[in-house]
Parts: structure tokens; C-alpha cells; sequence
């Protein structure tokens, strides 16, 4: 009797210790990679090295509702690449800062909820740089437009459907002179 109440007691250790172990976060370097990757931009090769962001986002100010050219853009779900319809209101962006030159733009990479955070905010950077690359392209200068990840952090909808996560999916722009 004593030796059935002794395995069964490291049949439930064993059990315990497994739950245990499977249950631990894995240590940062051992993090699995995402199984998809955000897909490149056709514009992706046109700017080199990105600059850092340098002015302190305090600097900066949502212009949106004043001047719609600044209107946010969306992306598809787990993907970067600026969509056509996107195209003309990174074209409206283009020309009014080429018309602007004293103007600086921060641009935020946003995601919806799904995905880690250390994804989200990859793909966050990812967006914000995708739209920036596409106004490089359309001729503004570079050294105007900064970057910034929010990742999944700043929902516009919190909402867990399909229409809300679209709208979380986005980059924004904000201003300062």
C-alpha cells in the first residue's frame, strides 16, 4: 500500500513539474521568430538608412481633422506594404510638404491586438517606415520624416472584431514646425 501511495505521489511531482516547465516563458534570446513574415513594399529599396527619431514626440501634433491630407492610412492584416488605395493620400501627404519645407512629420507604425508585442511592434516599425519610404519616393526629404512604433499599445478601436482590428491596422501622421 505504502509503495502505491509513493508512485502515485511521483507520478503527481512529475506531473506538477512538467506543467511547471511547459508553463515558463522561454528566456528573450530562445523567443520563437513569427511563422509570417510582413510582406516588403515595392518602395522598400528606395531610402537607405533610417534615421532615428529625434525630436521628442511631445514636439509633434496630430493635425488630422484640420488638414485631411494628414489622414491616416490602413494596412492589410500582417502586412507593411501601402496599399493602392492608400497611394493617393500619401500623394495629397507628398505635396503639401513639398510645398511645406519647414514642416517635420512623425509617423506612427500601429497594430491590432493579435500577434506578440515584441511582433506587433516590428510590424508597427515596419508600417511607419513603409509610408515613409513611399514619401521619400514622392520626393519629400528625408531628414524631415521620423518614425515611431506604437505596436497593438494605442487602439482607435477596442473592439475584438474584424472592423476594428482594420482600423488599428494603420500608420498616422503627426506634425511639428
Amino acid at each position: 500500500m505504502r509503495r502505491t501511495f509513493a508512485l502515485l505521489g511521483v507520478g503527481v511531482l512529475s506531473v506538477a513539474l512538467m506543467l511547471t516547465l511547459s508553463g515558463c516563458p522561454c528566456p528573450d534570446d530562445q523567443i520563437p521568430e513569427p511563422t509570417a513574415e510582413p510582406m516588403a513594399t515595392e518602395t522598400d529599396a528606395l531610402v537607405g538608412e533610417d534615421l532615428p527619431l529625434e525630436e521628442p514626440v511631445e514636439e509633434f501634433i496630430y493635425i488630422e481633422p484640420m488638414m485631411p491630407e494628414f489622414e491616416a492610412i490602413q494596412f492589410e492584416y500582417d502586412q507593411y506594404r501601402v496599399r493602392a488605395h492608400d497611394e493617393a493620400t500619401l500623394g495629397r501627404i507628398a505635396s503639401y510638404l513639398r510645398e511645406h519645407p519647414e514642416m517635420r512629420v512623425l509617423i506612427e507604425g500601429h497594430c491590432d491586438e493579435r500577434g506578440t508585442n515584441e511582433y506587433n511592434m516590428a510590424l508597427g516599425e515596419q508600417r511607419a517606415l513603409a509610408a515613409r519610404r513611399y514619401l521619400v519616393g514622392l520626393g519629400v526629404d528625408s531628414g524631415r520624416l521620423s518614425t515611431i512604433s506604437y505596436g497593438e499599445e494605442r487602439p482607435v478601436d477596442i473592439r475584438e472584431t474584424e472592423d476594428a482590428w482594420a482600423k488599428n491596422r494603420r500608420a498616422e501622421f503627426a506634425v511639428s514646425q
